[in-house]
């Protein structure tokens, strides 16, 4: 089971903590959609937190949309897109062929015909090929830049072209086409959805809008390296993310309390990159933001009396995720992936 670190004496509430640690668990896909959350007696043990508290931060995940409870059988993390919510046991081992007849069999028992299951099928493929034509990546304005480092991050992997389309303005932007894939991260799947159900009631045809959650890196090599910092350590952050920024930091106080020192800054504001820079030993950037970093080092470098390590994360999207969205866009078959192929590494001095 995930080990959730709470401080006590942190000036972050320690429902905060708590909650920030579990959105993270489940965007990084350490608990993946339909695993079932640790009972509030289990967490209570584990943190040291009261069992309401435990109560109240599940609350809060139900109405933001990471988990779904189920009476009488516990939290559930809620299942996005074409995720199944609780995978059914015994169909991992079919060949694909069984897989489509058990598929069929399934219709015919619910008095489908043949002809039926033929049209219905080649219907929902269209859409998806439909939806695949146009590709938007969408965020919240108040993180625009973690739909930048998205983009940039699905462009280099996946080799078409996408664009940002910030939740704010998809009614406009998605009310001249009648289909598209919208790519987002399980933080804003929510309001993502929110938006197309509104615009669906308002347009006559229903259009083929689909919602394909990413899961960001887990960043186990960074947070081992933050573990293991001497007390007293200044550790500096910086992403074009402003809510990367913000949950890190809490993850950071969780596991360290107020034995080192964070600043973060994102990469745009000079004043608080320059800040950080100068009082930081060691900075964690994103990909995005690495250059602009290096550059603003190289141009303090007279003035500084040391030169802070700087450590690039290459990933902010798990790989896993970019295998299954070219699986999805039809940029690849089954067979070009390979299951067994290393992750990347994530630390980049």
């Amino acid at each position: 089971m995930v080990q959730f670190h709470i401080q006590p004496d942190s000036e972050i509430p320690a429902s905060t903590q708590l909650f920030s640690q579990i959105c993270f668990a489940i965007a990084s896909r350490q608990f993946p959609p339909g695993f079932r959350l640790p009972s509030t007696r289990q967490l209570a043990m584990q943190t040291g937190l009261h069992r309401n508290t435990i109560s109240k931060v599940y609350e809060r995940l139900e109405e933001s949309g990471f988990v779904q409870a189920q009476v009488g059988s516990g939290i559930y993390v809620r299942a996005l897109g074409q995720e199944p919510a609780h995978p059914e046991a015994g169909t991992h081992h079919l060949t694909p062929h069984e897989l489509i007849e058990q598929m069929i069999d399934g219709f015919l028992q619910r008095n489908f015909s043949l002809l039926d299951v033929k049209e219905l099928f080649l219907k929902i493929l269209d859409e998806r090929f439909q939806a695949s034509a146009e590709v938007l990546v969408t965020v919240p304005k108040r993180d625009w830049g973690a739909g930048e480092i998205i983009v940039q991050e699905l462009q280099q992997a996946l080799g078409i072209p996408l664009r940002l389309a910030l939740l704010e303005d998809l009614p406009q932007i998605l009310s001249d086409l009648k289909a598209a894939t919208l790519v987002t991260v399980r933080y804003f799947a929510k309001e993502t959805d929110a938006a197309i159900q509104s615009m669906d009631a308002q347009r006559p045809t229903k259009p083929t809008f689909r919602i394909i959650p990413i899961d960001i890196y887990n960043y186990s090599q960074e947070l081992s390296l933050i573990k293991q910092l001497d007390s007293g350590a200044r550790l500096g952050l910086v992403s074009l993310s402003s809510g990367t920024l913000g949950i890190a930091e809490v993850m950071i106080s969780s596991l360290r309390g107020d034995e080192i020192f964070v600043m973060s800054a994102p990469c745009h504001d000079q004043q608080k990159l320059k800040a950080v820079i100068r009082q930081s030993q060691l900075i964690i950037s994103d990909q995005a933001s690495c250059k602009t970093l290096r550059q603003t080092i190289a141009a303090l470098s007279a003035d500084l009396i040391r030169i802070p390590k700087v450590i690039c994360c290459e990933n902010y999207i798990d790989p896993d995720s970019i295998r299954l969205l070219r699986l999805e866009l039809g940029l690849e078959t089954g067979e070009d992936t390979s299951p067994d192929s290393p992750e990347p590494s994530t630390l980049q001095s």
